[in-house]
């Protein structure tokens, strides 16, 4: 009996321990509350909160800290949400030189008293703040917390009416080692091949220093000269002409140029195809990586004496005659275009840096900037029919487009 009573007890003392010892916890949870749904990575410590009618994330966050910027509460976020958080710019990305666009050789005129397109030059598309998103699922394993939305294009009149191609988009963000991924898919519904142009808006922002401190580095060899409306003329030049002061594209410093709101191709891809755009200050880094079929990056960036009203809601971005909003106030009608471009006029080098005045206040913001992913470059689909843009990407009839970007920390 003595032989068989010690591997009793010692059995029955392991199994009680199992039973009291609290869970392993699981690295990835997703968890819905109410419209919002919140993907965590406990080990790297990331959150993400996306407004789930909306298909928008309102908050980026790795180790309590804000990559993005973002409103000061959901509600102000769901009212007006603007450029904060991660906005999609669809059905096109940035700015169109008149108030219509080309399509398979077809002229196609905006409505401009519907009011979600404005002229001269629109810009940002008009589906960014739309609350007409479908949460299709959210979950979490053992490798990764996601949640996938998706807007049905095709359903809204007045999205239909100033871009009449049918079709959905779905955008699943993920987290998984220590990366967000932020994956797009567009299915086209219609009969005709439809020109695929959308980006991304997201703001950043170091936790330390400010826009004076930081440095970035860009994975992009050409830089599309501009005239001062940040429209791309057709000329290209190598990135070292545009940020002449610095010569190496891996160390720009913010501090030496005014505003930069200026549109680079020829991305420098590494094994697997994906371009990285870093920004970086006393050992910390936030990288943006884009995947193949983002064939485009605008960096935007206003100087510290203007960055306390630039970003923030859209106004500063709008008021160049950018598209307002879904919902937003209809805006005095403009003529139709086309705006002239002069190649003459182009800006070739960025701006110096303006020292403040003597006795002017301290900024009140750290500043930022904005890698935005985009299919194609600045008005593409308006220069892709002039035969000057070379790289228009179109989704068949019924077929369908997908690709990602990451972002991703160090030093946090």
């Amino acid at each position: 009996m003595t032989r068989h009573r010690v591997p009793a007890l010692v059995l029955m003392t392991v199994l009680g321990y199992i039973v009291a010892a609290p869970a392993m916890a699981q690295r990835y949870t997703a968890k819905r509350d109410g419209d919002v749904v919140a993907l965590a990575d406990t080990t790297a410590r990331m959150n993400v909160d996306v407004v789930t009618s909306m298909g928008k994330a309102w908050k980026i966050q790795v180790n309590g800290q804000n990559l993005v910027r973002t409103s000061p509460s959901l509600d102000a976020f769901v009212a007006n949400s603007g450029l904060n958080g991660m906005p999609l710019l669809a059905p096109f990305a940035n700015r169109l030189d008149e108030t219509a666009f080309y399509a398979n050789g077809k002229k196609y005129n905006f409505d401009l008293e519907l009011g979600n397109v404005r002229g001269p030059i629109p810009g940002t598309g008009f589906v960014n703040g739309s609350k007409a998103w479908q949460l299709v699922e959210f979950k979490a394993d053992g490798k990764s917390a996601w949640v996938t939305c998706r807007l049905d294009f095709y359903k809204i009149p007045e999205f239909m009416k100033q871009f009449p191609f049918a079709h959905t988009i779905t955008l699943t963000y993920r987290v998984s080692e220590g990366a967000l991924e932020v994956h797009t898919r567009l299915d086209n519904l219609s009969g005709e091949p439809m020109p695929a142009v959308i980006g991304f808006h997201p703001i950043y922002e170091l936790p330390d220093g400010n826009r004076d401190d930081w440095t970035v580095s860009v994975d992009a060899k050409t830089h599309w000269i501009e005239i001062p409306q940040r429209l791309p003329t057709g000329e290209t030049q190598p990135i070292e002409s545009f940020f002449n002061t610095d010569k190496n594209r891996t160390a720009i410093k913010l501090k030496n140029y005014a505003l930069i709101d200026d549109v680079f191709t020829d991305l420098i891809r590494d094994a697997n195809g994906r371009a990285t755009m870093r920004l970086m200050y006393n050992g910390k880094e936030l990288d943006e990586t884009l995947g193949p079929k983002f064939r485009t990056v605008l960096l935007w960036s206003t100087p510290l004496s203007a960055a306390a009203g630039g970003g923030r809601g859209g106004g500063g971005r709008d008021g160049r005659g950018g598209a307002g909003r879904a919902g937003a106030p209809a805006a005095p009608l403009a003529p139709s275009g086309p705006f002239p471009v002069d190649p003459a006029q182009g800006v070739k080098i960025a701006p110096p840096a303006v020292p403040p005045a003597e006795g002017a206040a301290q900024p009140a913001s750290k500043g930022f900037i904005a890698f935005e992913p985009m299919i194609g470059i600045t008005n593409a689909l308006n220069l892709a029919q002039k035969g000057i843009y070379k790289e228009l990407q179109t989704i068949p009839a019924g077929g369908s487009w997908e690709e990602s970007f990451w972002v991703t920390t160090k030093g946090y």
